[in-house]
């Protein structure tokens, strides 16, 4: 069984990493650590986990987290992780990243977007994006893993086979992005009250919210050439999940018949045991995927602006974060990819 622990337990990627990794055939939950609630159970932050068999709460301790860890996944607060992961790299841990600190190619962007200093630059050479529908083979020899955003998964998977075949004209891409409020984290902060969000939709970090430089980053690497792009987040009145609308005015070579666009995505996506393609005019919602580790995505095409719209949908807790990991845990020691992330939507 491969021993799993977690650092930063109790926020919401945490508890979704420990009822994932729970009830995973090959896993079993070694640490649960939390800076706040060590010596504590889980069940103290979430009763709903009561009367469950979870290991104590505990605080950081590097050698110990080693020496009982075959995988680590740090569920941290940006900055917190690239403090922390230079010390269980060096001491031969294998770590799965959820923070933003790991998923950039370039110090000096990720220090133009996240306002400060890399403390490990030399790291992120060494760490791979962990996003399995582009980098399967390099995530299988990696020994630090930086687990892509929720909106970045959304939005790069929508995308990326219009990006890759040329197909789009790269200047003219729009992506609108709604969140449910677990996008946000755990910690309490005024405009995530009951009362600010319900009833409500609103944008946020309008121009300059940090996924935007990772979805460049990717696409751009699919593409052979720089893309910039406008994206816009919104907060949606509701627990979990993303809706992304990406638009892009299409190439002159580019089919304009959506069935013919359709058919170049099932050639992309062949075989990728997560990705769900909607035949063409049809379009997905979030209830399509909540609850699993899918992603799934429609499209149609706007003949008189000559654009292609592009809907996709995760679960923002899922394939946006955890299950995400944990599919990156089965490549890394030679598992099914589907191992412990098979179950189906919720639906309702």
């Amino acid at each position: 069984m491969i021993r799993a622990s977690i650092l930063g337990a109790t926020g919401y990627v945490g508890l979704e990493l420990t009822r994932l990794l729970y009830n995973h055939p090959n896993a079993v939950l070694s640490r649960l650590v939390s800076h706040s609630l060590a010596g504590q159970e889980m069940s103290a932050s979430y009763p709903s986990l009561m009367g469950y068999d979870l290991p104590a709460l505990s605080s950081l301790d590097i050698d110990d987290v080693l020496e009982n860890s075959d995988v680590i996944f740090t569920a941290l607060p940006h900055g917190a992780s690239n403090q922390v992961i230079p010390a269980l790299v060096a001491g031969g841990g294998t770590v799965i990243d959820m923070s933003g600190d790991f998923r950039y190619d370039d110090p000096e962007v990720y220090s133009a977007w996240y306002g400060c200093e890399h403390a490990a630059p030399e790291l992120l050479k060494a760490a791979v994006y962990g996003l399995p529908e582009l980098h399967r083979d390099a995530i299988r020899k990696a020994k630090l893993i930086g687990n892509p955003g929720c909106y970045t998964t959304c939005s790069i998977l929508a995308l990326a086979p219009l990006a890759r075949r040329h197909l789009i004209d790269f200047d003219s891409i729009f992506i609108d992005a709604k969140s449910g409020a677990t996008g946000a984290g755990r910690n309490p902060s005024q405009d995530k009250l009951f009362c600010e969000v319900n009833e409500s939709l609103k944008a946020y970090n309008v121009a300059k919210h940090r996924h935007t430089s990772e979805i460049e980053q990717e696409l751009s690497k699919l593409a052979g050439t720089a893309i910039r792009l406008s994206f816009t987040p919104h907060l949606l009145p509701i627990n979990r999940g993303i809706l992304a609308t990406s638009y892009a005015k299409l190439a002159p070579n580019a089919p304009k018949d959506p069935a013919e666009l359709m058919a170049l995505y099932g050639e992309f996506y062949q075989n990728e045991p997560f990705v769900r393609l909607f035949p063409a005019g049809k379009l997905p919602e979030i209830k399509h995927v909540v609850g699993s580790n899918s992603v799934a995505i429609g499209l149609t095409v706007d003949q008189r602006l000559d654009r292609v719209i592009v809907v996709s949908c995760i679960d923002n807790l899922i394939k946006g974060a955890a299950g995400q990991a944990v599919e990156n845990m089965n490549l890394l020691f030679g598992l099914p990819e589907t191992a412990g992330l098979s179950a189906l939507p919720w639906s309702l």
